[in-house]
């Protein structure tokens, strides 16, 4: 039997959910073919079989969260007979002939793990990130989270005896979601360690709203827990300030949609305002560095990017994802606009590489097309600064004196505190309107 463990999916990636089973308990199943999808808080991927055989158990159904390392099925892949046929042989080739006798064929078991080969454990990246720190073989730790997961507590017991815990000594949990655990005792440490960092934090669980009427639940999976353990960890940790500002982009409109027509059913024929946003943004991050820096707290260093990878959100449905633009102090708008589509349908669809949504620098957020005046971002961290797009609207302005309508676009930069100040904030999205403004002034300048 061959027991099929979730894989180490990369970039610190501890668990995902099952979205789709291309097989059946009973059924067959060929090495290389579609075996399961999984969704993970950055992309749906699909897994495949890495052997053939008769399915025998699914661990797992749609909708479970699974560890990596993690078993989620079992295949019959003939294996165990083969093991049970070679020790036959070996037996008959030493056996006295006089002395043979017919033995039934033993049941077949499953052999043990190959000494030597080791299997991802399931631990959250800061803990992997820990036992690094602490030259600690996460492998050789003893579990006693949820699901067999290695905690924290874990890898400094480790470090501290320099042994593993014995097994009948740890509690082991049984499997549920993170999201499902519901222990009281638990949700009290917790809440009182956090009292005690942060003051007048006073954390209670959430009543029972339904005692009050009709309630439906859905697990907090994903992309969209991703986010949220985003969000949280940016306004925890950043100090966020908003600077806002308004760009008349009626003559920018007018050559972009000229542009596009022109071009349409060829490269760049979605020509986007995003584009020319993201081009402009790349000008102003050259000339104002902080905003495409990340701050280090902990040794109290600011990190300035020499390179210009410029993310921007996509809704896809599943959650908010961040495609990356990358290398686009090299790239035409014309190129920019190709990626930006060609990365936001690869998102919609579950398909954008985990690879894609790395290494940004700054991120823009554009509500537009879905409405709104304006908007207050929160900060990709470890990203320090992002840029806020409301919907282009006509508006009627004064032009030398005279009251005209013009198309206008609200800006609103959102910035750490901490390495920049407003001043500097003024002057960036002064600058970017400015460009923004006059087609010539922004293809000259970019």
């Amino acid at each position: 039997m061959f027991e099929f463990i979730l894989p180490d999916l990369g970039e610190g990636i501890a668990e995902g959910e099952i979205l789709k089973w291309y097989v059946e308990e009973g059924g067959q199943i060929v090495e290389d073919e579609p075996l399961v999808d999984v969704e993970t808080d950055k992309a749906a991927v699909t897994i495949p079989s890495p052997v053939g055989g008769k399915v025998v158990a699914l661990k797992g159904k749609v909708g479970d969260i699974v560890n990596v390392g993690d078993v989620v099925i079992v295949i019959d892949d003939g294996s165990a007979e083969a093991a049970v046929a070679e020790e036959t042989a070996a037996d008959s080739t030493f056996a006295q002939p006089d002395k043979v006798e017919t033995q039934p064929v033993p049941e077949a078991v499953a052999p043990a793990a190959t000494p030597g080969v080791r299997r991802p454990v399931p631990a959250a990246p800061a803990t992997r990130r820990l036992a690094r720190k602490l030259k600690v073989d996460i492998n050789l730790v003893t579990p006693s989270g949820p699901g067999g997961r290695i905690t924290p507590d874990d890898v400094h017991r480790f470090a501290e005896n320099g042994m593993t815990v014995p097994a009948e000594k740890v509690e082991h949990k049984e499997h549920v979601p993170a999201s499902q655990v519901k222990d009281d005792t638990a949700f009290a440490e917790f809440a009182a360690h956090a009292s005690a960092t942060i003051p007048f934090l006073d954390l209670e669980p959430l009543p029972d709203f339904s005692t009050d009427g009709p309630v439906e639940i859905e697990q907090l999976r994903s992309i969209r827990r991703k986010v949220a353990r985003k969000m949280v960890t940016s306004m925890t940790l950043v100090p966020h300030v908003a600077h806002m500002d308004e760009a008349d982009v009626t003559d920018l409109e007018a050559f972009r949609v000229k542009e596009r027509d022109r071009r349409s059913g060829g490269s760049g024929g979605r020509l986007t305002l995003m584009a020319f946003v993201i081009k402009a943004v790349t000008a102003g991050l050259k000339a104002a560095p902080a905003f495409n820096a990340s701050l280090d707290p902990f040794k109290e260093e600011i990190i300035y990017k020499k390179f210009y990878n410029i993310g921007f959100a996509a809704d896809t449905g599943r959650g908010l994802v961040v495609p990356v633009v990358k290398g686009t102090q090299s790239k035409s708008i014309v190129q920019i606009s190709d990626d930006v589509f060609e990365k936001a349908t690869l998102a919609r669809e579950g398909k954008l590489p985990p690879d894609d949504m790395r290494g940004g620098t700054f991120t823009i957020t554009n509500v537009g097309p879905l409405g709104g005046t304006a908007m207050l971002p929160t900060i990709n961290y470890p990203e320090v600064a992002i840029l806020g797009m409301g919907r282009v609207q006509e508006k009627p302005v004064v032009r030398n004196g005279e009251i005209v309508i013009r198309k206008i676009l609200p800006l609103t930069l959102a910035f750490d505190h901490r390495i920049a100040d407003g001043a500097d904030a003024a002057r960036f999205v002064g600058e970017l309107a400015r460009q923004l403004s006059d087609p010539n002034l922004l293809l000259l300048e970019t």
